[in-house]
């Protein structure tokens, strides 16, 4: 049988949602995948990723939804149009100058605790247990996925970060070993020219460093989300079904 997912809009705590899931009506999912865009992508950037999770590993079709969260902030005075941002970065950032990262990911970036509290109304919206919930997001969706993960009062069932880096590092590092069961996914290109693959490390330096178990893909490729990452995530979010 064939699944036909449902796309709703609608307004999950403080945050506009996208909500994708094959589901009959009115059942509660088993799992709560809830994936945050990057910065400059409009709210349903990463909304098309449900239904190819769902033909990668039918059995997500079954028994999660799909929950894509919307970033607060707005960024037509930058000149993009539909484009919405977690935080603001600063350009020299954004045009991935290396000698700049050292800094900047150790500090909470301005704007980051607001969207922090957000992120996380959505996420107590979902009115499910935190053991039901697996948070991810790509670029700066999964650095705010991440800044989530380690702050809420339970660990979730998974992190999936796709083209993350680390941010708030003196934070994220004391916090981190209050979840060294978290399981995690993370993707990363090694050609990356905005988020650099050095980046990557460091973040999974600072997760495995805490006792975190890590399944990290490298792959040839730059800012972005290829099939193998794709095939592997569901197949991660397929083990969290099984530990419920």
């Amino acid at each position: 049988m064939s699944l036909r997912p449902r796309h709703v809009r609608t307004k999950l705590g403080e945050l506009n949602c996208h909500v994708v899931d094959a589901l009959p009506e009115g059942a509660k999912p088993a799992l709560a995948v809830v994936l945050s865009h990057g910065f400059g992508a409009p709210g349903s950037d990463l909304v098309a990723l449900a239904p190819e999770l769902m033909t990668a590993a039918p059995r997500l079709g079954e028994a999660v939804r799909f929950v894509f969260p919307e970033a607060p902030l707005t960024l037509e005075h930058l000149g993009m149009a539909g484009g919405r941002a977690w935080f603001e970065i600063p350009m020299a950032i954004l045009m991935g100058q290396q000698r700049d990262w050292e800094q900047y990911s150790l500090a909470v970036p301005p704007g980051m605790p607001a969207a922090r509290r957000a992120l996380m109304s959505t996420v107590a919206a979902l009115q499910l247990p935190f053991q039901r919930i697996v948070l991810g997001g790509f670029s700066q969706g999964a650095m705010m996925s991440t800044d989530v993960a380690l702050r809420l009062e339970e660990s979730p069932a998974g992190l999936c970060l796709l083209s993350g880096a680390q941010v708030a590092g003196e934070e994220w590092k004391v916090k981190a070993h209050a979840r060294p069961s978290l399981p995690v996914f993370q993707g990363h290109g090694r050609q990356d020219a905005v988020l650099p693959y050095a980046e990557g490390e460091r973040l999974r330096g600072l997760l495995t460093g805490a006792g975190m178990p890590v399944e990290f893909l490298p792959f040839d490729g730059g800012h972005t989300i290829i099939t193998e990452e794709l095939e592997q995530l569901a197949a991660f979010l397929v083990k969290r079904l099984d530990e419920r």
